[in-house]
């Protein structure tokens, strides 16, 4: 039996939105759009291949992972990134992802979730292994973005979304420090989370984000701005 007409129209659409999403997040992340850049629907929708509405949503989306801003006048434009802004995203992770690390370690500890944990652990290891510049930024965010999935609290989930977007754009922007530094710390917060050691997942947690601190806002005073 055949899938209906609609079904296949909408399965087209999703997958419209989706690549669109993809496509406009990586020209982000790769200086294609550079920050402030005005990003119009007929032109991305003319650039892709298809209609408005797909990019619309993408742009929505977007919008909520904090790489897209849309104001009333403007429409949408890329958002401006300053080490004002990197350095409170730091603070943000301090708040967000050393606290999701030890309560990740009390669900294992509890038996509750970590296989995908592994899963990401694994990904990001051989993304660092092949030296993949474009996987390496997103395979990290998805490993931060499962530690505070495993914690199960939707609300924490909830907080940490809109600053995904920008916690990849940093790790993009940051790729020329050492990646198998980063991918040694997160091997050990996934073990200590796995081992359901809350102190010492919230205390490597809070090592990894603040020694990365001073690194990265040096290598960005060379191409942000300060506010």
């Amino acid at each position: 039996m055949t899938g209906s007409p609609e079904a296949g129209a909408c399965h087209a659409g999703a997958s419209h939105v989706d690549h669109a999403e993809r496509t406009i997040r990586a020209r982000i992340m790769s200086g294609a759009y550079p920050p402030g850049v005005r990003l119009r629907e007929r032109e991305l929708s003319e650039a892709l291949g298809f209609s408005r509405i797909p990019v619309r949503e993408a742009l929505t989306r977007l919008t909520g992972e904090g790489l897209v801003v849309i104001s009333p006048r403007r429409g949408a434009s890329v958002r401006n990134l300053s080490l004002r802004d990197v350095a409170e995203l730091f603070d943000l992770r301090l708040s967000l992802e050393v606290f999701a690390a030890r309560r990740a370690a009390e669900a294992c500890a509890g038996g509750r979730g970590g296989e995908r944990l592994r899963e990401l652990m694994e990904a990001a290891e051989d993304a660092t292994r092949r030296g993949d510049v474009h996987e390496i930024p997103a395979a990290n965010t998805a490993l931060h973005a499962e530690i505070v999935a495993v914690t199960g609290n939707r609300l924490l989930q909830d907080a940490l979304q809109p600053s995904l977007g920008l916690v990849q754009w940093l790790f993009t922007l940051t790729g020329g420090l050492d990646p198998s530094v980063q991918c040694a710390e997160h091997q050990d917060i996934c073990a200590a989370i796995h081992a359901g050691k809350p102190d010492l997942a919230d205390a490597l947690s809070y090592a990894h984000i603040e020694r990365g601190r001073g690194p990265s806002l040096a290598t960005l005073a060379e191409v942000l701005p300060a506010e």
